[in-house]
């Protein structure tokens, strides 16, 4: 190596680290997680089965919007003006490659992939096992340029996921109703919001190019708001990821005949 802890000038250390500390528990416990959420991911898409539940009108966050001819009957909120996919790519292949780009591109979760899955670094004063650095200038890295054009696909279907969360409040003989699902896809919601508003891209998109908020009170109003909650985007990112697994957990064991949801009334 010409640079980096191995290049010839600097001292040849054979231990990996001298850190005592379990400086390999946030990789480990992050990468778990990571990776859970992803083989997760995987066997939902392409069951391809399992996502609506007629009767309390639920939708999972992970098929919406489902705009495919072979949506089954009523989970179609928006249409149905895709056509039917050959059986092997998934009805939410859009939702998917959307939800995906948002979230791969994402800095938290690029910080959270480097350091767990690559080790790039694995912590502070851990060597990579990489040999050179190339930032983002490459292939596959270079498409991470594109963060705040999925932002925008994903502030959609952030809207597309309140309306679910409306249609959720839909009582089994007709006019308003609330159960335990409705709950449920409620809070997934919160979460979903925060996280994307909370983005970095949501901030710079608002309030990075002015130079005088003087004269942009508003979007200086909604800076503010955007830039209290960016701190905790990294909290936003990990906790999204549980509530709509949970949400579609909950929605599949329903729509699937598993469990009984749980109706507060009607």
């Amino acid at each position: 190596m010409k640079a980096g802890v191995g290049a010839p000038e600097r001292a040849q250390i054979t231990e990996r680290t001298y850190r005592t500390d379990r400086w390999w528990a946030y990789p480990l416990s992050t990468g778990g997680i990571l990776l859970f959420f992803t083989a997760y991911a995987l066997v939902r898409y392409f069951m391809n089965d399992h996502y609506w539940a007629a009767e309390e009108h639920y939708l999972t966050p992970m098929y919406s919007p489902c705009v495919n001819e072979a949506c089954v009957p009523g989970s179609s909120h928006f249409g149905e003006f895709i056509p039917t996919y050959p059986a092997w790519i998934p009805i939410g292949i859009i939702t998917f490659l959307v939800l995906l780009g948002f979230r791969a591109t994402c800095y938290y979760y690029r910080k959270a992939a480097y350091r767990s899955l690559m080790f790039s670094p694995a912590a502070c004063a851990v060597p990579e096992p990489a040999k050179k650095y190339s930032g983002e200038r490459k292939f596959p890295y270079i498409f991470t340029n594109g963060h705040r054009y999925f932002f925008y696909a994903a502030l959609l279907f952030a809207g597309i996921n309140v309306y679910d969360a409306v249609l959720a409040f839909h009582g089994k003989d007709g006019g308003i109703g609330m159960g335990l699902g409705t709950i449920i896809i409620l809070i997934n919601v919160v979460f979903l919001v925060l996280y994307t508003l909370s983005c970095h891209a949501c901030r710079h998109i608002i309030g990075g190019k002015l130079k005088h908020f003087s004269k942009h009170p508003i979007r200086y109003r909604y800076w503010q708001f955007v830039s209290k909650l960016n701190p905790r985007h990294g909290q936003f990112a990990m906790i999204s990821l549980f509530t709509v697994i949970i949400t579609d957990a909950y929605i599949m064991a329903v729509a699937a005949g598993w469990i009984t949801d749980l109706r507060i009334f009607n």
